[in-house]
């Protein structure tokens, strides 16, 4: 009976051992599953977005976090510092110092009808970052195809409302612009939470088929600015110095004009002042006169003869004749 007793106990004990050590598994196993679906991390340059039972819950930020395991909350991490580019009649296959791209014809989306109806083949790239995660996770089915159709769409309707001389010339930066800034708008509209950081318009040219034609244009317009040019320089350089002496010559003429109205009025002002002295003693005033003129007389002539009024015959003595030519 005493053999009996102890083998029950010790097949008790070794039945207790064997449950506790199950226990201690499936603890250890439901720890395991709890932290491994429980626990997650958020990278820096990352935002996670938790749904509870498929429906959006919030926000999680960088870091340690955790959230109900089993399936109850599920982790959706969106890079929202990352630039997400889509190119638009180019494809890169590698990038770097010798980039490589892609053969693969794409004119069905780079050819576009411009506002003169001509064609230009344009290579854009689409550059975007996401501003709103839960907006860019459950407002949108596909995001990347709903920014490439409104992006090829945009691009068709700014181009379409230019020349093919401002899209492959003259308005590349403007179009850019405003593409970003319409696109920008439809984007807002359809509640993507996407943010457009830039549009940068690669290559705009005419189709290969017209573009030694279009070169031949753009030879001729060029000579055409630098004939333009030419003409504008020297015209810089003549017109200013005709200005110059045409100027020169009126202020010489008024200095004239004023110099002979001067010396007019004065002549005219001393005769009157002589006239006024001769009114008042006419003998004086003549002898004055007389004297003044032979002070600027006199002194041209080279020989000076004092004659006596009462001299008779006095041609044969002078001689005059003597030493004339």
């Amino acid at each position: 009976m005493t053999l009996s007793a102890d083998a029950g106990n010790v097949k008790d004990f070794n039945t207790s051992a064997y449950k506790n050590k199950i226990m201690i598994i499936l603890i250890i196993i439901i720890a395991g599953v709890f932290i491994g679906t429980g626990l997650y991390t958020v990278q820096p340059e990352e935002v996670g977005v938790i749904q509870r039972f498929g429906k959006f819950n919030r926000l999680s930020e960088p870091g340690l976090r955790f959230k109900i395991p089993l399936g109850i909350e599920t982790l959706t991490k969106v890079k929202v510092k990352h630039v997400f580019k889509e190119e638009f009649g180019f494809r890169t296959i590698e990038l770097g110092k010798q980039s490589r791209y892609s053969t693969k014809d794409y004119t069905y989306e780079s050819l576009i009808l411009t506002g003169d109806l001509n064609i230009a083949d344009v290579e854009w790239i689409v550059q975007y970052q996401i501003k709103d995660p839960a907006a860019y996770l459950f407002n949108v089915r596909d995001v990347e195809e709903s920014i490439r159709n409104l992006s090829e769409s945009t691009i068709r309707q700014i181009i379409g409302d230019r020349s093919v001389d401002e899209a492959i010339v003259l308005s590349r930066q403007d179009i850019a612009y405003q593409a970003k800034l319409l696109l920008q708008s439809y984007l807002d509209d359809y509640g993507t939470g996407i943010d457009v950081v830039t549009i940068n318009l690669q290559n705009v040219n005419p189709p290969v088929p017209v573009q030694p034609a279009f070169n031949d244009v753009n030879a001729a317009l060029q000579e055409e600015e630098r004939i333009v040019n030419e003409a504008q320089r020297k015209y810089n350089d003549e017109i200013p110095k005709a200005r110059g002496i045409a100027k020169q010559v009126i202020e010489q003429a008024e200095g004239y004009a004023i110099n002979r109205t001067n010396r007019a009025s004065g002549d005219a002002e001393r005769f009157i002042q002589v006239l006024q002295e001769y009114t008042k003693a006419k003998q004086v005033t003549k002898k004055r006169m007389m004297l003044e003129t032979y002070e600027e007389v006199l002194p041209l002539v080279e020989k000076i003869y004092i004659v006596d009024e009462n001299q008779k015959g006095l041609l044969p003595i002078l001689n005059l004749d003597k030493g004339a030519k």
